[in-house]
């Protein structure tokens, strides 16, 4: 999805840094592979630690490669966030791409005006649940960041295929999952779980659409909703679904 976002905009090469982790460590694997895909060049990939005072070292790294853009795979609270501030401060790179784990409010306001422009991608849909889901974690004082629709989701899928197994084990009722997300059966959103569990309990088939409008495929893989973000005005603003 962010190869597809990059190429759109004419980007031609990205330096990537990413936290020292297998979650960054993949995600940035998998952004080189697909905008190399599409034509574009990575000057460098290089990790980066959480919790540091300084990430001049790395920025110098970073600037030394060049690249139209910075894309940044990690946490917008941790070393995300220092690599960002380094690199405006150093002059290295104006322009920055944000993934998933650097998508949320505290980026934007902590950075300031220098980050506007700076473009990214999070899971998101504009389905009526996400809407639902929307309404319900205000109503309840709950900030809805980043996966959090999908985290409702993953528990939801699970307590129906418990009910549906009659268990709680994971061996009896993992292969009730895929079948409660998909048609048929009757919708289901946000905040009727519990119309859920009696439809199952009654014998009743459900199509579990939810916060994020999920669709499993290739048993048990989503099908996968985003948004894509730009930085306007110090907020995180969607300009697309995709």
């Amino acid at each position: 999805m962010l190869a597809e976002i990059l190429k759109e905009k004419g980007v031609k090469s990205a330096a990537i840094s990413y936290t020292n982790n297998d979650y960054g460590k993949g995600l940035a694997d998998s952004i080189q592979s697909n905008f190399e895909a599409v034509g574009g060049k990575v000057t460098i990939s290089a990790s980066h630690e959480d919790g540091k005072g300084d990430y001049g070292a790395e920025v110098g790294a970073l600037a030394q490669a060049g690249g139209d853009v910075l894309i940044v795979a990690g946490y917008l609270d941790q070393g995300g966030k220092g690599i960002i501030q380094a690199s405006l401060d150093a002059g290295a790179f104006d322009t920055f791409v944000l993934p998933d784990g650097m998508i949320g409010d505290s980026l934007p306001e902590a950075i300031g005006p220098a980050l506007n422009g700076s473009i990214g991608d999070v899971p998101g849909t504009d389905s009526p649940g996400a809407a639902t889901f929307e309404s319900m974690a205000s109503a309840a004082g709950f900030k809805a960041g980043p996966f959090a629709p999908e985290s409702y989701d993953a528990a939801a899928l699970i307590m129906m295929a418990m009910q549906k197994a009659g268990s709680t084990n994971s061996q009896d009722f993992k292969s009730h999952i895929e079948s409660i997300a998909n048609a048929p059966g009757e919708k289901i959103y946000p905040g009727e779980l519990g119309k859920a569990l009696d439809l199952i309990a009654s014998g009743k088939d459900v199509d579990y659409v939810g916060a994020s409008a999920v669709e499993l495929v290739n048993g048990g893989e989503s099908a996968g909703n985003y948004r894509e973000i730009e930085v306007q005005n110090g907020k995180n603003v969607t300009v697309k679904f995709r």
